[in-house]
């Protein structure tokens, strides 16, 4: 597959979402295993790499930065602010939503310093901060740009209509939600929107949170802190429900002569030309697989029954509990 553009970027579909090496899903790998898996991905052909200063609080932007110094010229940094950690009376790191000017300024300072770049490429309002009106967030962003500090400007898990209303007040380049087989909110009137704009698509959790590759067969398995263990769809009732789709979708897998994890990142990349996928993998084996399904293409008879298998309709359960459901501004389908 040809690169795809994003903005004034021209970068390889498939990126790295760099959550993974250090935060949400229990214990983290070590530095050492983190930093092969970011070199790793440089020798496979991603140029299009995602992290925020939420992840790990900084640890992420420093692994990437470190790694990526050398070819900083050949790739697209991509990071988020807005949302941070911030030091509580305890002294404990908390996470907080921030779209005040001056909370978005000293995000941004802090991400360029642990990424040891003079420009990020990419920066993202990583929540909209529903007590600050979102022109006021984005223009602090676009007072970023004007600065030097970034080059283009995002949003993630935003509604159309606050994209559109961003939008008007400094161009946007990229809109950042979560997008698979399994998560079809963006279908609604994101992804329109983006179409109409001349906005990038950038779709993070793209095989839902490792549920379509197969890998994730008993929700026992997750570890304490395991952010899955909080989402609605990976509880109990709802997962025996889900777990039902998974042979099936290997079967047709199978048939596109495709891992499952491939076909689900191929039917994403099939939807749209402004559609990205930033996959988040700690293992190099799947972060090698990812890449291959650059290769994949799926026919309308196979994208239309696995459509059809797994939808709105046939999954259990919110993406999202609550209290995360109440921090994004994403349209929903009616439960």
């Amino acid at each position: 597959m040809t690169n795809r553009v994003i903005g004034p970027f021209s970068v390889n579909p498939v990126g790295l979402g760099c959550m993974n090496i250090c935060h949400a899903y229990g214990n983290p790998p070590s530095v050492a295993d983190a930093e092969r898996l970011v070199a790793r991905a440089i020798d496979v052909g991603v140029t299009h790499f995602d992290t925020a200063a939420l992840y790990g609080f900084g640890v992420s932007e420093e692994i990437v930065g470190r790694v990526l110094k050398p070819h900083r010229q050949s790739i697209m940094f991509a990071s988020k602010g807005g949302m941070a950690g911030v030091k509580g009376a305890d002294n404990v790191m908390q996470r907080v939503i921030d779209g005040r000017p001056e909370a978005i300024r000293r995000n941004c300072e802090d991400s360029l310093r642990r990424l040891g770049t003079e420009v990020i490429d990419l920066y993202y309002l990583h929540r909209w901060d529903k007590s600050v009106p979102i022109e006021e967030s984005v223009g602090a962003l676009g007072e970023l740009v004007r600065k030097g500090l970034v080059r283009t400007v995002g949003l993630s898990e935003v509604s159309a209509a606050s994209l559109r209303k961003a939008h008007r007040e400094h161009p946007v380049t990229a809109l950042q939600t979560e997008y698979s087989i399994w998560v079809r909110n963006p279908e609604i009137a994101a992804l329109e929107a983006c179409k109409e704009l001349g906005i990038a698509f950038v779709a993070f959790s793209p095989v839902a949170r490792g549920f379509l590759a197969g890998s994730v067969t008993d929700v026992d398995q997750f570890v304490e802190k395991d952010i899955r263990r909080t989402m609605p769809r990976f509880q109990p009732e709802n997962f025996q429900q889900n777990v039902r789709l998974v042979a099936p979708f290997a079967d047709l897998a199978r048939e596109a002569g495709c891992t499952p994890a491939q076909f689900a990142l191929a039917w994403v990349l099939q939807k749209a030309p402004f559609i990205h996928a930033i996959p988040g993998t700690r293992s190099v084996a799947h972060l090698e697989e990812n890449m291959a399904a650059n290769a994949v293409h799926l026919t309308p008879d196979l994208i239309a029954r696995a459509e059809d298998l797994i939808n709105e309709k046939t999954v259990a359960g919110n993406r999202y509990g609550a209290q995360a459901r109440r921090e994004v501004d994403t349209e929903e389908f009616a439960a």
